[in-house]
């Protein structure tokens, strides 16, 4: 008799755990689904050009209008574009691992001393969120930004990352990509662009729906002299492995001189206290 009651507060039991059961289980089916498939995503646009982004969708249905966007391969873009993106966007693009210690921490100062929020996303992470993810910041889409920069960093590679950052980027209402801008405001290719012409469409970023390369401020005089500037400090980018391998190397040892220096600090304003 004993035994038998003890079979139904068993049975009783577990059926009210299989609800949370299948909860959970539901939970990680789902989950290990979309790791399955953000990897396959990942790895096939390796290869394959993405046909349409989450952005470009999200402005059509905002704000309507045709979709200017076309495809080129990186050697069709011309370098003077890439030297720009590098140098106003990320001038370490070459040696991070997708994300910028240095950045990172001049934008947690600033926003301490000042209050302001300073940019510090590498063209890695730019990249990840314009293909992968949508515009409104949020803490859920950082994390998602964070997972989807790792993956692109071991999957594509630089050069792919610049191909396809230089492909989708919004250049203007509408405009996506180098071509598409180039044809738009200079009707030329983007294998013509020149130095200035390139510097004025990247020192629109990061507002081009409001700015416009053709249409130049005082602003944007200013900021494309900067960026032309260090474009030609910084030199051609090449893809090379040699040329990564010494820039990850410079890149750690920056690094690495920059956690001493904030170690010191620390030791100075403890001692101080």
């Amino acid at each position: 008799m004993e035994n038998n009651q003890q079979k139904k507060k068993a049975k009783s039991t577990s059926k009210k755990k299989s609800p949370v059961r299948k909860f959970f289980k539901i939970l990680g089916i789902i989950i290990l689904a979309f790791f399955v498939l953000s990897i396959v995503k990942t790895v096939l646009f390796r290869w394959v050009n993405p046909p349409i982004t989450p952005l470009m969708v999200i402005r059509k249905v905002q704000y309507g209008g045709p979709i200017e966007y076309e495809w080129r391969d990186l050697k069709d873009i011309s370098p003077n574009m890439v030297q720009c993106a590098v140098s106003s966007e990320d001038n370490r693009f070459l040696g991070h691992p997708g994300f910028d210690g240095a950045a990172i921490n001049r934008a947690i100062e600033e926003r301490k001393t000042r209050g302001r929020r300073r940019g510090a996303s590498t063209i890695s992470q730019q990249t990840a969120k314009n293909v992968f993810l949508w515009p409104r910041s949020s803490w859920v889409r950082k994390g998602f930004e964070v997972y989807y920069t790792f993956l692109i960093e071991q999957i594509w590679g630089k050069e792919r990352i610049m191909e396809v950052y230089l492909n989708v980027i919004e250049m203007g209402p509408g405009i996506y990509g180098a071509e598409a801008a180039a044809q738009h405001y200079y009707h030329t290719s983007a294998s013509h662009l020149t130095m200035r012409q390139a510097a004025l469409i990247t020192a629109c970023y990061p507002d081009p729906l409001h700015r416009n390369p053709t249409k130049v401020t005082r602003y944007l005089n200013r900021r494309a002299g900067q960026i032309i500037k260090n474009s030609y400090c910084i030199g051609k980018v090449r893809f090379d492995d040699k040329t990564l391998e010494a820039a990850r190397e410079r890149y750690k040892n920056s690094e690495a001189k920059r956690k001493e220096r904030k170690e010191r600090e620390k030791e100075r304003q403890s001692k101080r206290k």
